[in-house]
C-alpha cells in the first residue's frame, strides 16, 4: 500500500509533565508546589486524588527510558520541577533535584533519544505563591533565575528547551476559571499572571541561548481553533471573540503584535486591566524564538445567545466521535490550524508537543489493551499532520501525549491518556495497541495513504 512518508530527520516523540508521573513528592529536598496544595485541598480534584506518587517515575525512569526505547522513541518531552531545584523558587539550589535531571538527561542521551526540556509544566513552588504567585512581577522574575540554574546545569547536553507549557492554563484556566492551580476566580490577576508569565518567556529566552550554545528555543501554546455555528453575523463575533481570548491573546504579543485590540478593549471596557504593562515589556515578549510548540485537541464551536441570532448550522461531530474528556475529534482543524500559524504568523518551525486522547481501554483476558479509537485518532491527526507538510508547514516533529497513563490535574485518575498503560497499584507499565502501532510508523517514517483526510 502507498504510504504517507515523513521528512528524513522528522522528530518522534512522547510527552510527559514532572507533576503527573514523578510522585516523589517530598523526597530528596524537594519543596512544596501549588500543585501538591492544591490536589491535598478537599474537593479540588475529582476523584480526591493527587500526584503524591502518580507513575513514581522518579524512582522508575530508568525503566521508563527502556521503555522508550522499545517503542523506538527519537525523543521525550518532559518538564523539571521547579520546587525539586528551588525548593522556595530562588535562592539556594537543592542539587539532589538537579542531579535527578542530570541523570535522566545521561540516560535519554545513551539510549539515543533527545530530550526537549520544558522549564515550567504547572507546578510553581508554593513558596512564590505565597509571595503572590504569577500575578506578582516578581514570580516572572525568580522564572529567569531557574531557568538560568536548570540551563547551566543541563545546556551542555539539552538542546530544545521550551520556556512554558500552555500560558492559557497557567493563567486562565489556573486564575480566572479556577479548576487548575491555585483555583482562583479573578479575572484581573488572570490578565496580570498571562502577562508575568509570557514576560518570563521572554526573559529566559536569552539566557537559556547563553547557558547552552546552539540550542533551539520556543515556548508551547495550547490552541482552541474557533469556528462560528452558523453564518450569521452573532456567531462569527462569538467565534472571533473565543479566537482572541484563547489564542491571539498569546500568539500575538510573542509574534510582535501585541495584545490584540479588540480583546484589550474589552477588557479594558470591563475594568480589568490594571497597569500591568510596563515600557519595554512587549519587546522582551515578543524577543525571537526558534520554534513555536503546539498542543491541540479540539476546536471549538461558538453560538451567540443572542435574540435573533440565525439557526444553527455548523453541527458538532457524532456522539461517537468524542473523548472520554468530552472532547471532539476534529483532525481537520489541526490541518487549519497549522496553516494559519504558517501563512499568518510565519512561525520559522513548528512542532506538535501535545496531540492525544482519553480512553479508558485495559487489558482483555490475555494482557492486550485494544484501544482502537485511540490508534484511529493517532493515525487521523498524523495524516492532518502530512497533509500540512505537503502544503509547505515547517512541522519538524510529532510527541504524542501521552507517554503514561497518568495523574490528569483536576480529573485525577480518571482519565487515561497514556500509549502505555499503567496499572496505578503495581506500576506496571502495558504498551498498549496504540503503542506498537506508533513504534511501527516510526519505524517507517510513515503512515498507510488510505488514511489521508477530507478538507
Amino acid at each position: 500500500m502507498t504510504q504517507l512518508r515523513f521528512p528524513d530527520g522528522f522528530v518522534w516523540g512522547s510527552a510527559t509533565s514532572s507533576y503527573q508521573i514523578e510522585g516523589a513528592w517530598d523526597e530528596d529536598g524537594r519543596g512544596e508546589s501549588i500543585w501538591d496544595r492544591f490536589a491535598h485541598t478537599p474537593g479540588k480534584v475529582i476523584d480526591g486524588s493527587n500526584g503524591d506518587i502518580a507513575c513514581d517515575h522518579y524512582h522508575r525512569w530508568r525503566d521508563d527510558i527502556a521503555l522508550m526505547q522499545r517503542l523506538n522513541l527519537q525523543a521525550y518531552r518532559f518538564s523539571v520541577a521547579w520546587p525539586r531545584i528551588l525548593p522556595t523558587g530562588r535562592g539556594a539550589v537543592n542539587q539532589k533535584g538537579v542531579d535527578f535531571y542530570s541523570r535522566l538527561v545521561d540516560g535519554l542521551l545513551a539510549a539515543g533519544i533527545r530530550p526537549f526540556i520544558t522549564l515550567y509544566h504547572w507546578d510553581l513552588p508554593q513558596a512564590l505563591q505565597d509571595e503572590g504567585g504569577w500575578p506578582a512581577r516578581s514570580t516572572g522574575e525568580a522564572f529567569v533565575e531557574y531557568a538560568d540554574i536548570v540551563s547551566r546545569a543541563l545546556g551542555d547536553r539539552v538542546k530544545h528547551w521550551i520556556t512554558h507549557n500552555e500560558p492559557w492554563c497557567a493563567a486562565l484556566l489556573s486564575h480566572q476559571i479556577g479548576e487548575h492551580a491555585p483555583g482562583w476566580n479573578d479575572w484581573p490577576a488572570a490578565l496580570r499572571a498571562a502577562h508575568h508569565v509570557l514576560l518570563s518567556h521572554g526573559g529566559a529566552v536569552p539566557v537559556l541561548r547563553r547557558n547552552s550554545p546552539g540550542a533551539q528555543v520556543g515556548i508551547t501554546l495550547n490552541f482552541s481553533p474557533a469556528e462560528p455555528a452558523s453564518a450569521s453575523a452573532l456567531d462569527y463575533h462569538a467565534a472571533r471573540s473565543h479566537d482572541g481570548y484563547f489564542n491571539r491573546w498569546f500568539l500575538d504579543p510573542l509574534y510582535g503584535r501585541r495584545y490584540p485590540a479588540d480583546k484589550w478593549a474589552d477588557y479594558e471596557t470591563a475594568g480589568w486591566l490594571t497597569d500591568f504593562v510596563q515600557p519595554g515589556d512587549l519587546d522582551t515578549i515578543a524577543t525571537q524564538t526558534d520554534f513555536l510548540g503546539v498542543n491541540y485537541y479540539n476546536r471549538a464551536i461558538l453560538r451567540s445567545e443572542a435574540p435573533g441570532n440565525a439557526p444553527q448550522t455548523n453541527f458538532l461531530a457524532p456522539e461517537a466521535e468524542w473523548t472520554e474528556m468530552g472532547w471532539e475529534i476534529h483532525p481537520p482543524s489541526l490541518y487549519r490550524l497549522l496553516m494559519r500559524l504558517h501563512l499568518e504568523y510565519q512561525v520559522p518551525q513548528l512542532y506538535i508537543t501535545e496531540n492525544g486522547c482519553s480512553f479508558s481501554d485495559g487489558p482483555d483476558a490475555t494482557g492486550r489493551i485494544r484501544d482502537e479509537r485511540r490508534l484511529n485518532f493517532l493515525r487521523d491527526h498524523l495524516a492532518a499532520c502530512h497533509r500540512a507538510l505537503t502544503a509547505g508547514v515547517p512541522l519538524r516533529g510529532y510527541f504524542v501525549w501521552s507517554l503514561l497513563d497518568n495523574f490528569e490535574w483536576a480529573r485525577g485518575y480518571t482519565q487515561r491518556f497514556g500509549i502505555v498503560y499503567t496499572d496505578y497499584a503495581t506500576q506496571q507499565r502495558l504498551p498498549k495497541d496504540s503503542a506498537l502501532w506508533y513504534r511501527d510508523v516510526i519505524a517507517a517514517n510513515s503512515l498507510p495513504a488510505a488514511n489521508s483526510l477530507p478538507v
